[in-house]
């Protein structure tokens, strides 16, 4: 039963530990995609030049905006598409008999939040930019820009689950392991009981023990936790340069193995607590 109680313990400590760096390294990936996502503003090829950077800075003033909003000109466009099909010889001649630029002036513009594009989107559909907008690519990005904001939330709930599920697991075996403790000693119990023993002096005891499970799961996590996040920490990186999971862990180990050790000691207790007072009830 005492393996049992630190197996499971052990096991709520990794989920919970898990779930700390799993946020950390979403919120790196999910920064690096914002910043590859944006929606693209294309105007009308009459539109004034002193017009679109009017409205850049009125979308730059918006809470939802991150600044700066880039703006890219007719020629800038043009200069893009010509060294993205450099290659190409048949759109490079088409260019060439071209006596006038076809691309139209843009701008592009992130978010705060993923889930704000579609504010901002609406925003571009008012009718003060129906004369002056030709299209918005907000349409094109948007099953994209939504499915990265929903995986990212359903990961981060699923790990709290799991915590909070695998956390009461974990109670449910402590205070089986430490009322079968207090059973096996129900004698002594009944002693301190007629010399006049204290409740608090009789819980005394069992509350440490459930103490030492949490202190001897975290351990045990941490023995565990190092050579796995070693082993793993090359691998991670590949998907991003700046996902260096090993300095992370490194830099942030007291604070990690504070945690981990407050909610190790935090379910002993608690499992201890209720077993001893279910006990001083009968």
């Amino acid at each position: 039963m005492t393996l049992a109680t630190l197996t499971v313990i052990l096991l709520a400590i990794l989920v919970f530990q898990g779930l700390m760096i799993f946020n950390a390294v979403a919120g790196t990936v999910l920064q690096k995609l914002q910043d590859k996502i944006d929606i693209s503003v294309y105007f009308k090829t009459n539109v004034a030049e002193d017009e679109i950077l009017r409205i850049q800075k009125s979308l730059e003033g918006l809470p939802e905006v991150k600044p700066p909003v880039e703006y890219v000109s007719k020629d800038a466009a043009l200069q893009a598409f010509k060294e993205k099909h450099i290659n190409d010889a048949n759109i490079s001649k088409a260019l060439q008999e071209l006596e006038t630029n076809p691309l139209p002036a843009s701008l592009n513009i992130k978010a705060v939040d993923p889930k704000k594009y579609g504010t901002i989107a609406s925003y571009l559909s008012g009718p003060n930019f129906s004369d002056l907008i030709e299209e918005v690519s907000y349409n094109e990005n948007q099953v994209v820009i939504d499915k990265l904001a929903s995986i990212i939330n359903v990961s981060r709930q699923a790990g709290i689950l799991m915590t909070i599920i695998l956390s009461l697991i974990a109670i449910v075996v402590s205070f089986n392991t430490i009322l079968l403790a207090i059973y096996a000693n129900r004698e002594e119990i009944g002693i301190m009981r007629l010399v006049g023993a204290s409740n608090s002096f009789i819980r005394g005891p069992f509350m440490v023990e459930g103490v030492i499970y949490g202190f001897v799961a975290t351990i045990l996590s941490v023995i565990i936790t190092l050579p796995t996040i070693y082993i793993i920490s090359p691998f991670v990186k590949l998907l991003s340069d700046d996902i260096d999971l090993l300095n992370y862990y490194s830099s942030n180990f007291l604070t990690l193995f504070g945690y981990q050790l407050l909610f190790g000691v935090a379910i002993g207790v608690i499992s201890s607590f209720i077993a001893i007072r279910k006990y001083m009830k009968i």
